[in-house]
């Protein structure tokens, strides 16, 4: 089976998710070890994926105020 250079990308992501089999892993490993290019793109992905690790989201007052301010005169409809 012929891969395009798209699918191999794919295929690194599922594997920097861990979403791969261990057979997949070895396939990706090798192509990893022979296409610089590949290996670019796992090792940026790699920098990035544990850069949004770090990303702590937290919402503004007016989101918290306005949730409150709903769930206070919420009445349900029964």
């Amino acid at each position: 089976m012929i891969q395009t250079f798209t699918n191999k990308l794919n295929e690194v992501v599922r594997y920097l998710y861990n979403e791969t089999s261990s057979t997949e892993n070895l396939q990706i490993e090798e192509s990893l070890a022979k296409d610089e290019q590949l290996l670019d793109f796992y090792l940026e992905s790699s920098s990035l994926l544990s850069e949004l690790d770090k990303i702590q989201m937290v919402p503004s007052e007016q989101s918290i105020s306005n949730v409150l301010a709903f769930s206070r005169n919420y009445e349900p409809a029964i």
